[in-house]
C-alpha cells in the first residue's frame, strides 16, 4: 500500500459519510441516500473529529459512497457517473478533441463525446451534484467550527489554532467547486455557512461566482499553509493561487474583462514558491507520483489508492481504458493484460500534434503500429491510435497494489500548466517577459528530451494552444482551452466526431456551456436553463 496522507486515506474513507449528508445538503437541494448518518454533537467529544470532518471534504473528490467503488452517496445518481475526477475528465477532455470512449452504451458518454448532450445527461448531473456536495460539506464544516461552538465544547487552544487553518482549507475547497461550476455551467446554487439550512438557495451567475471566488481566495490566501508545506493531498496557498491564476486567464470568457496581468502575477507567485519540474515527465503519471520527483511539480492531486480508496476515478479509467485491444499491453502498465479491452483511444487531430519533431519527445506516448489514425466507427476498438501516458507502474520498477484500482494520483494542477499559462497571458498583453516565457517552454521540452527548442519568434498563441495539448492532454483542461481560444464552438476548428460528424461539424455557440441538469432545476425553481437548451 502506498504511504499516503493519513488524514486523506484512512480517516477520509470513514468521515465523508459521517458528515451530515442529510442536514448539510438541504441548503443546496442535493439529495443524499436515505441511509447516511447524521453528524451529532457526540462526534465532537473527540477533538480529532475536526480533522476527520475536514477529510470528508477532500474525500468527496475521490470517493462516491460508503460501500466500495460501486456505491453512491447521492440518491439516484450512479457512482460511475458522479466520481468528481472522472466526470471532470469527461466534461473537459472527452467532450473535446483528445479522447474517444469505445463503449457508447455507458450512460452519457455517447452524447458527451459527440457533442449532442441534453439537460438529461447523467454525467452532467453527476458533475453538477458532486461539486455542490463539496460546497455543502464545506459549509457544514464551517458551521460546526464557529468560535461559539468551539467555546461551548471547551475545545483546547491548540486545536482551535489548527481549526483556523482547517477552515481556510474548507473555504478553498468550496471555492474550487464553485470555480468548476462557473466554468462548466455558468451558474450554480449558492449557499455559504450563513445560509439558513432550509432556505431555497439563490442562484449565482458567472459574474457573481467570479466575484465570490476571487474575494474568497484572496481573503484566505494568508490563512493557508504556505505552498508545499502542507500534508500531501491537502490544499495549501499554492492551490489558491492556481485557481486565481485560472480564473484570471479565463476572465474574458467568464466576465468579459481581460485580467492577464493578474494571471501573470499569480503565476509568478506560484513559480517562486519552490515548485520544480519532475525529473521525468512520466513521473507525474505513475503509481508512486506521491513519492517520486512528481511531488516537486504537482500542486494539487486527487489522491488514489488501489486498496483503501477503490473508485472508478480518472486514473483507474485512463490506465485500464488505454490498454489496446490489439496490443494487450496491460501488464506493463500494472493492470490486467487486456485492461478494459480498448475502451479509450485518441482522436486524429490530437495524434497529429505529435509530428516528426516529437518522435522522441517523452510526452509522445502514442502507440500507432498496425492502427489507422482515423476512427470512422467508434465501436471499432482496433481503429485509432492509443496512448500510454498514465501507468500503475512505479518509477522504481514496481507496480500498484491492485490490478484494477490503481495507485496513481490524478495531477489536477501542476507546475507545467503554470509555465504555459504565463506564456499565454504574456502574449495576451499581461506583461511579464518574453524571454522568460520562451524559457519556460524550453524547460518543458528539455525535460521531455526534445531537442527542438523554440525562439521568441516561435511563441504565438496558436503555438501555446498546441503545446498545452502536447503537455497537458488527458488532464481535464482541453475544453476550457478551446473555449478560451474561441475554437470550441463554430466551425473554425473541427475534430473527429465533433457535433456527431465523423470529420466534425460546427457547434452552436451555446455549447460553450453545458445545460443545467433537469433534475437540478426541478429541485430548485430558482435555477433556469442556459440559453439555447
Amino acid at each position: 500500500m502506498k504511504t499516503r496522507l493519513k488524514m486523506h486515506k484512512t480517516i477520509g474513507i470513514i468521515c465523508l459519510f459521517i458528515v451530515s449528508l442529510t442536514s448539510c445538503t438541504d441548503d443546496l437541494n442535493i439529495t443524499p441516500n436515505d441511509d447516511q448518518t447524521v453528524l451529532s454533537e457526540n462526534l465532537f467529544a473527540n477533538e480529532q473529529a475536526y480533522v476527520q470532518v475536514l477529510a470528508g471534504i477532500y474525500a468527496n473528490l475521490a470517493l462516491t459512497g460508503t460501500d466500495g467503488p460501486e456505491s453512491s452517496n447521492l440518491k439516484n445518481i450512479d457512482a460511475g457517473t458522479s466520481q468528481f475526477g472522472r466526470v471532470l475528465l469527461y466534461t473537459q477532455t472527452l467532450a473535446a478533441d483528445e479522447m474517444i470512449w469505445s463503449y457508447e452504451n455507458d450512460p452519457g458518454t455517447r452524447e458527451l463525446q459527440r457533442n449532442i448532450w441534453t439537460s438529461q445527461n447523467p454525467l452532467l448531473l453527476g458533475m453538477f451534484s458532486r461539486a455542490h456536495l463539496t460546497v455543502a460539506l464545506a459549509n457544514n464544516f464551517l458551521r460546526e467550527t464557529t468560535d461559539e461552538k468551539l467555546n461551548a465544547r471547551n475545545v483546547s487552544e491548540a486545536t482551535k489554532n489548527e481549526i483556523a487553518t482547517y477552515r481556510a482549507e474548507a473555504r478553498l475547497m468550496r471555492a474550487m467547486a464553485y470555480y468548476y461550476l462557473m466554468d462548466l455551467f455558468g451558474k450554480a446554487n449558492f449557499a455559504d455557512e450563513t445560509t439558513p439550512i432550509n432556505a431555497q438557495p439563490e442562484v449565482y451567475d458567472r459574474g457573481l461566482l467570479f466575484a465570490f471566488i476571487e474575494e474568497e481566495l484572496k481573503e484566505i490566501e494568508p490563512l493557508l499553509v504556505p505552498a508545499r508545506q502542507n500534508d500531501y493531498g491537502r490544499a495549501d496557498r499554492g492551490v489558491a493561487q492556481m485557481i486565481l491564476a485560472k480564473i484570471y486567464l479565463n476572465a474574458e470568457v467568464y466576465i468579459g474583462e481581460a485580467k492577464y496581468t493578474e494571471c501573470i502575477n499569480y503565476c509568478e507567485q506560484i513559480i517562486a514558491s519552490g515548485y520544480s519540474l519532475a525529473d521525468s515527465y512520466l513521473h507525474n503519471f505513475m503509481a508512486d507520483n506521491n513519492t517520486n520527483s512528481a511531488t516537486n511539480e504537482i500542486i494539487f492531486p486527487i489522491v488514489s489508492d488501489g486498496v483503501t480508496t477503490q473508485n472508478y476515478g480518472p486514473t483507474t479509467v485512463m490506465i485500464n481504458g488505454s490498454v489496446g485491444s490489439l496490443e494487450k499491453n496491460g501488464e506493463e502498465v500494472g493492470v490486467g493484460k487486456e485492461g478494459w479491452g480498448g475502451a479509450l483511444r485518441v482522436r486524429k487531430q490530437f495524434a497529429e500534434l505529435f509530428g516528426p519533431a516529437f518522435a522522441d519527445d517523452d510526452r509522445n506516448t502514442i502507440i500507432s503500429a498496425d492502427r489507422p489514425i482515423d476512427i470512422s466507427d467508434i465501436s471499432d476498438k482496433d481503429s485509432g491510435f492509443i496512448i500510454q501516458k498514465y501507468s500503475n507502474a512505479t518509477s522504481t520498477g514496481g507496480f500498484g497494489m491492485d490490478k484494477t484500482f490503481v495507485d496513481t494520483d490524478f495531477p489536477l494542477y501542476r507546475l507545467a500548466d503554470v509555465y504555459l499559462m504565463y506564456g499565454e497571458a504574456h502574449l495576451r498583453g499581461g506583461g511579464g517577459s518574453l524571454s522568460t516565457a520562451v524559457g519556460y517552454v524550453n524547460d518543458l521540452r528539455t525535460r521531455a528530451n526534445n531537442p527542438n527548442l523554440i525562439s521568441s519568434g516561435d511563441l504565438t498563441l496558436d503555438f501555446i494552444l498546441d503545446e498545452r495539448s502536447r503537455e497537458l492532454h488527458w488532464e481535464a483542461h482541453r475544453r476550457q482551452d478551446l473555449v478560451r481560444y474561441g475554437r470550441y464552438t463554430g466551425g473554425s476548428y473541427n475534430w473527429a466526431w465533433k457535433g456527431n460528424g465523423s470529420n466534425g461539424i460546427a457547434l452552436p455557440e451555446h455549447f460553450n456551456l453545458f445545460p443545467i441538469p433537469v433534475g437540478s432545476m426541478a429541485a430548485n425553481p430558482n435555477l433556469t436553463q442556459n440559453p439555447g437548451y
